[in-house]
């Protein structure tokens, strides 16, 4: 089985991250990783293809340094990485880099594209099942566990009354929720095999993609309102008929 993985590279959520001048985020200062909900994703392909068999193969698209996200995927056992880099997808919204990341993905043979949920920077949780319309492939989201069925797979997908089994056929699309797996780190032998994989860098003019713009703008960024302190209240009756007015003025109750 052949599986392709979309991974993002996103700011180190350990730092503060830097906006430019346009209040785009600025991705190429180098301090960056490879999104966490994507290395769930990752862990469930490399347990695919162990099982059965086959190629994983990571696809990101960022400025050069993302390179350090598809890195990392390969020290985990990645067995090919490919970046899509070009400057003219600086601000580009979810639906070109969902055209984008598709033209790339249909470049190799595959069975299987998996993606995390949503990504830490953007959540707009759009991009994977946009990539599955333009692709004409089935997909199933949130999925908690992926298993070969036959001819296609059997995927537990998590609801929120619990989870619904699913029957899915291949080629198909699942994103695969954070706990679905328990991602593995990299290891020495890992990390220094990475770096002879192979790995291909690509640009719109390789993609062959007519009409790719990046249209998205911000026009204003501003912090978010401190939070005030909370109110503490006394043990008492009083307490008690207070917290019934702040529950009636919040329309909880």
């Amino acid at each position: 089985m052949n599986v392709t993985v979309l991974a993002k590279y996103v700011p180190n959520p350990q730092t503060m991250p830097t906006l430019g001048p346009d209040h785009l985020l600025m991705r190429s200062g180098g301090d960056g990783v490879l999104d966490q909900g994507d290395e769930y994703g990752l862990e469930a392909a490399l347990q695919l293809t162990e099982a059965q068999g086959g190629e994983v193969t990571v696809v990101t698209m960022g400025p050069d340094v993302a390179v350090a996200a598809v890195q990392r995927a390969l020290a985990m056992g990645a067995h090919r990485g490919v970046l899509i880099t070009d400057p003219a997808l600086r601000g580009a919204d979810a639906l070109t880099t969902a055209r984008v990341l598709a033209a790339a993905i249909a470049r190799q043979p595959f069975d299987l594209v998996i993606g995390g949920v949503e990504s830490a920077d953007g959540y707009t949780g759009t991009v994977p099942v946009t990539v599955a319309e333009l692709m004409d492939l089935p997909s199933v989201t949130a999925a908690r566990t992926v298993h070969p069925d036959g001819d296609g797979l059997r995927i537990e997908r998590m609801t929120a009354d619990g989870y619904d089994v699913l029957a899915c056929p291949l080629p198909a699309l699942v994103t695969v929720t954070a706990g679905a797996t328990e991602p593995r780190y990299p290891s020495l032998k890992g990390i220094m095999a990475a770096k002879q994989k192979p790995l291909e860098r690509l640009t719109i003019a390789d993609l062959e993609i007519a009409d790719v713009v990046a249209t998205q703008t911000v026009t204003e960024v501003t912090d978010a309102p401190a939070k005030a302190g909370g109110e503490v209240l006394p043990a008492g009756d009083e307490a008690i008929a207070r917290i019934v007015d702040l529950l009636a003025e919040a329309k909880v109750i």
